[in-house]
């Protein structure tokens, strides 16, 4: 299939879709199954690329994952776990960089665990330093290789202290699937704690573990002996939800969005409905609306959980342009994320981007050459153009923009969305929008 499609924009988004559960957590509960002596089953999985990437490294590694796709669900049996050849996992590498999380559970089953090079969106650093430490503190052997990182426990793994200098969530999974099978007690300083690491939290507790959360961000781990398998159904995936909510907002549409959930979206909704747009909550899902008139600037900053998530700002920025006077948004979670509005400013939008730390607090970032604020000027009408998806988040934000702008777009790597939007094209049609490929 063509990595183009073509979109006909200036219409409002209108229909219902379907989200189901969460990118970022379906990959960890599928690594996490490798530490169960017994089968697991997980529900409410989305048909997304980085779920066949984790499949196929599970498989690569012996263990057998039945799939009903419509259905969504998976069963995933680590019986028969074995070490895989190199080459194998390498073909992975640059797909995906899900590959670091299995160490640990690697580890306890197999002694070992070689990780190829790791891939991912280029949105900033994402070093995995926080990971080689993480599990150098509970005894492993890391020897770097020409082609990866070979990884042993010639003397097991021993529960540790680690204190993040950031509340890192990939760093927190690394622990939480190390330390339930560690020796001993472990205690995690400044962790995240994100929906989808509670949610990982809860899948480690019906297979056996022994895990406390203070509010203070510290997560205590008792190691135990055995686990089993666990039966589960995901949590939705609240940046495909907030996604088409900034998508209804910037084309002046009517989007319901089934299997939505409040709880874990209360951030982005408050925002949501101080720019201007209006939501209803009810069992099924959340309605996402424009109600007419103008749009609100805000000043906006992103922050980990319980603050206004990374992934839900890029979507946003679209619709921003389309409120009247200047909105400020701040990133403070990863120092390269306004690359995508280059694309933008392309299409006739007024966006400038700042070094400094703009309309709220100093960050991590404020003494480094990175350009973590922008300043959007609206409204701004945007104009059809040829667009080039960057990473994935960006690349969506730029399908809303190609759907707000009179005209056709194009719009290449499209691939890059099939990373974390189930079905996106068939959405897009069923809310009534004018998409195709060659």
């Amino acid at each position: 299939m063509s990595d183009l499609l073509y979109v006909n924009g200036g219409n409002p988004l209108k229909g219902t879709i379907t989200v189901r559960g969460a990118k970022n957590f379906v990959s960890k509960a599928m690594v996490a199954s490798v530490l169960g002596e017994t089968p697991s089953e997980l529900r409410n999985v989305p048909q997304i690329r980085d779920v066949n990437v984790v499949t196929g490294l599970l498989e690569l590694h012996g263990v057998r994952v039945d799939s009903d796709p419509v259905a969504g669900t998976l069963r995933l049996d680590p019986r028969d776990v074995e070490s895989a050849h190199v080459a194998d996992i390498d073909a992975h590498a640059g797909s995906s960089r899900i590959p670091i999380l299995f160490c640990g559970p690697l580890l306890h089953r197999l002694g070992e665990a070689f990780i190829p090079d790791l891939g991912g969106c280029h949105i900033g650093d994402r070093p995995i330093n926080y990971h080689l430490d993480i599990l150098r503190q509970f005894g492993a052997v890391v020897d770097k290789r020409e082609q990866g990182i070979h990884i042993r426990a010639p003397r097991g793994l021993h529960g540790t202290k680690v204190e993040l200098p950031y509340p890192s969530v990939g760093a927190t999974e690394q622990l939480l699937l190390t330390a339930v099978r560690a020796d001993g007690v472990t205690e995690l300083s400044n962790a995240a704690i994100e929906p989808e690491i509670m949610d990982l939290i809860a899948v480690l507790q019906k297979m056996g573990a022994v895990i406390s959360v203070d509010t203070d961000r510290v997560i205590r781990v008792e190691g135990v002996d055995r686990l089993v398998g666990f039966r589960h159904t995901a949590l939705a995936d609240r940046i495909e939800a907030a996604s088409w909510a900034s998508a209804a907002l910037a084309t002046a549409g009517d989007v319901y969005v089934k299997g939505a959930t409040q709880p874990e979206m209360m951030t982005f909704l408050n925002t949501f409905r101080k720019v201007g747009g209006e939501f209803e909550v009810d069992d099924e899902g959340i309605r996402f609306y424009h109600p007419g008139g103008d749009l609100n600037a805000i000043v906006l900053e992103t922050d980990v959980h319980p603050g206004f998530m990374t992934d839900w700002q890029q979507p946003l920025v679209v619709a921003l342009t389309q409120a009247k006077g200047l909105s400020i948004v701040h990133e403070t979670v990863y120092e390269n994320r306004f690359g995508f509005t280059d694309a933008l400013r392309g299409m006739g939008a007024t966006i400038q981007v700042y070094k400094e730390c703009l309309g709220g607090r100093p960050c991590r970032f404020g003494q480094r050459n990175f350009h973590h604020s922008a300043v959007i000027s609206g409204p701004t009408p945007l104009a059809a153009a040829e667009i080039e998806v960057p990473d994935l988040r960006g690349g969506f934000s730029h399908l809303i923009a190609a759907l707000t702008a009179k005209g056709t777009s194009t719009v290449r790597g499209i691939s890059l969305i099939d990373r974390g939007y189930e079905h996106f094209q068939e959405k897009l049609s069923a809310l009534g929008a004018e998409v195709g490929r060659d």
